[in-house]
């Protein structure tokens, strides 16, 4: 499993644990490894040629991020956090499939 997947999957469990009532560091934490890895999956994807998609990590690492929190209410946090995990594995797996 390379690295990118990895991130992934990683990124992905920790948004749908946020549906869970956990304390409040894991929130702050999950914002923090969001915001890391969905920059990283933006630069992985800039450097791919694969534009569309790197602005859409950029723009999910900025919603992410911890520093100047976007309050959006818990609900819909919930809704972007199951849409990026969706996501997330959505793409995993369609490159995993587009490969073989």
């Amino acid at each position: 499993m390379n690295k990118i997947v990895l991130i992934k999957l990683i990124l992905a469990l920790g948004l749908l644990i946020c549906l869970l009532d956990m304390p409040y560091g894991y929130y702050q934490f999950i914002r923090f490894a969001a915001l890391v890895g969905f920059a990283i999956l933006a630069f992985n994807c800039y450097e791919s040629n694969n534009q569309q998609l790197a602005i859409f990590y950029v723009v999910l690492a900025l919603l992410f991020q911890p520093f100047l929190k976007i309050s959006l209410g818990r609900e819909l946090w919930n809704v972007v956090d199951v849409i990026a995990a969706v996501i997330l594995i959505g793409s995993t797996f369609k490159r995993k499939n587009s490969t073989q």
